[in-house]
């Protein structure tokens, strides 16, 4: 029994000859939290507008819960629901008129949109302030405002392109809860973009990370740290070090190891489990430890490995297209 919800196979998006989206495939499992884990202009919010039908792809098949979405337009935005990076609220409409206007688009009868639009605005504790004219939101308000705007049709697949882009970081976590709540109690499949790692980390079941396009890595956020390697502890001493030092060396657990300013920073595996061990032997070599630290891999390690550079130098795709312009006009 296939229980993909998004299926997508050599998909592609091309712009003045240039490639937004390079030939991507994957499956995505119902009730999945997918992540999608780029810098700007990597092809995040071009591939999440496909899979919405908002672009028609230059090549390749995709299909959300089983309607291809070019062929069956109408039937993937029945059962989808979409909150897009830029903001496309009403200002001049209340918080219930907005999620009323957006209802009566899908034909929601009278009845059964107010029932709707009560249930989504207690699910983003917005209740209290429905009647309030969204202009006079603050940015939290109108991002929790449009995610439930996007669920007011009940959809099985919710799509979040950058849903906390800009936000600080109290307001980022409380819209962390709603979607983890919205997925565990409804269990809808989110495909989520962000470049925020930590909220890769804390949201999804599997990441895959977008770069020039492509997909350069793909797998579950602690098996792709694994992927880096080693874990580094960092030990503060006051003396003993060169002594302690040496005898740390000598472990076979010991990836490398090296003095830098004071510090002893080892690289091992499992770095948790050998903290007794280090202790040990700071005693048994008379060392006074300050103070330890363990640093372990993150996604952002990651993304080095696989791309070379870090999430905040990626280039936008305004760039590449100008740079493919000057080769283009050089040849």
């Amino acid at each position: 029994m296939d229980t993909s919800t998004i299926s997508l196979s050599n998909l592609c998006k091309l712009f003045q000859g240039v490639p937004a989206v390079d030939n991507v495939t994957l499956e995505i499992k119902k009730g999945e939290i997918f992540g999608l884990l780029g810098p700007n202009g990597a092809g995040k919010s071009t591939l999440v507008k496909m899979l919405t039908t908002m672009l028609r792809p230059s090549g390749g098949t995709a299909s959300v819960l089983g309607h291809d979405i070019i062929q069956e337009m109408d039937a993937v935005r029945s059962c989808i629901g979409v909150v897009f990076q830029d903001a496309t609220l009403d200002g001049k409409l209340t918080g219930r008129e907005n999620l009323d206007f957006h209802a009566q688009l899908y034909n929601i009868g009278r009845d059964m949109r107010s029932k709707r639009i009560n249930e989504v605005l207690e699910l983003v504790d917005l209740r209290d302030k429905e009647d309030m004219l969204v202009e006079t939101y603050s940015g939290g308000m109108q991002r929790r405002l449009a995610i439930a705007r996007g669920l007011i049709n009940h959809p099985q697949v919710l799509f979040l392109d950058e849903p906390t882009l800009g936000l600080d970081a109290q307001t980022r976590r409380h819209i962390w809860e709603y979607i983890k709540e919205l997925n565990a109690r409804e269990g809808m499949t989110i495909l989520l973009t962000t470049h925020y790692m930590e909220e890769a980390e804390r949201l999804c079941k599997r990441v895959a990370i977008i770069d020039h396009g492509k997909i350069v890595a793909m797998d579950t956020p602690e098996a792709l740290k694994n992927t880096v390697g080693a874990d580094t502890i960092i030990m503060q001493v006051r003396n003993g070090g060169d002594f302690l030092l040496e005898a740390l060396s000598s472990f076979s657990w010991v990836i490398s190891s090296e003095a830098v300013d004071g510090q002893l920073v080892l690289q091992v595996d499992d770095a948790q489990s050998r903290i007794p061990q280090v202790i040990i032997e700071a005693c048994m070599n008379r060392a006074t430890v300050t103070s330890v630290s363990v640093v372990e891999p993150t996604l952002e390690d990651v993304f080095l490995r696989f791309t070379g550079r870090s999430m905040r130098e990626g280039e936008s795709f305004g760039d590449l297209m100008s740079k493919w312009q000057q080769r283009r006009k050089g040849s």
